[in-house]
């Protein structure tokens, strides 16, 4: 399993890399096979210090949109989100700062329009 000091070492190197369009891409929004991200599979491991470092790193990288859309509401190949996920693990944690952040970003949005 991936721990939080890979990420982090990820993360300090990304910084340095200077396409964000692949890292936003190859990185933050690569899926598995069944349609998994980095940020769906720590939310399934309730992951809580995994999921905000990913959370930072998105909002460096990430618009809005992105983040609400390929995020929080994405699905995998059995339609379960990262929210989902959390409300299975039981984590109760995880799926309150997904909620949080969710809340955040979907409001913010819809004040936009």
């Amino acid at each position: 399993m991936v721990e939080l000091r890979h990420i982090e070492k990820i993360r300090e190197w990304a910084k340095g890399y200077p396409a964000t369009e692949e890292i936003k891409n190859e990185m933050l929004l690569c899926t598995k096979s069944q349609g998994c991200t980095a940020w769906y599979m720590a939310a399934n491991h309730s992951k809580l210090e995994l999921l905000q470092e990913i959370w930072e790193w998105a909002k460096e990288n990430l618009t809005t949109e992105e983040i609400k859309s390929k995020l929080l509401l994405a699905p995998d190949i059995s339609g379960n989100t990262a929210w989902h996920l959390s409300v299975y693990s039981r984590e109760p944690g995880v799926l309150q700062k997904i909620w949080e952040w969710a809340k955040e970003n979907i409001t913010t949005e819809r004040e936009k329009n």
